[in-house]
């Protein structure tokens, strides 16, 4: 199994991007799903969540501006970051949860700058 996230980069604040995961050897299929970010010095936290009966959870400090999704067809997981500030630097995983099992993306870093 391995989750391949992407779509990082440099971008400067009040910018926008969007981050993918694409998993393979598995199915994202209803499993629950979501997006961590772990910044320099500072523990992993998670960003957003979307559950097997498609309830979403957004960390506060994104409410409004980033949007957890999923393509099945495509078995792709999306995180659409709108409204960047630089407090969203950060390296960030994706992760699916599948039954007790817990896999995670190697992460895509994200650089806001001011």
């Amino acid at each position: 199994v391995q989750l391949q996230a992407s779509g990082g980069g440099l971008v400067q604040a009040g910018g926008s991007l969007r981050l993918s995961c694409a998993a393979s050897g598995t199915r994202f299929g209803l499993n629950a799903v979501g997006w961590y970010r772990q910044a320099p010095g500072k523990q992993r936290e998670v960003v957003a969540r979307l559950s097997s009966d498609r309830e979403s959870y957004y960390a506060d400090a994104v409410k409004g501006r980033f949007t957890i999704s999923r393509d099945i067809a495509k078995n792709t997981l999306y995180l659409q970051m709108n409204s960047l500030k630089p407090e969203d630097t950060a390296t960030y995983y994706c992760k699916l949860t599948k039954h007790t099992e817990e896999y995670w993306g190697q992460g895509t870093q994200v650089t806001v700058s001011s």
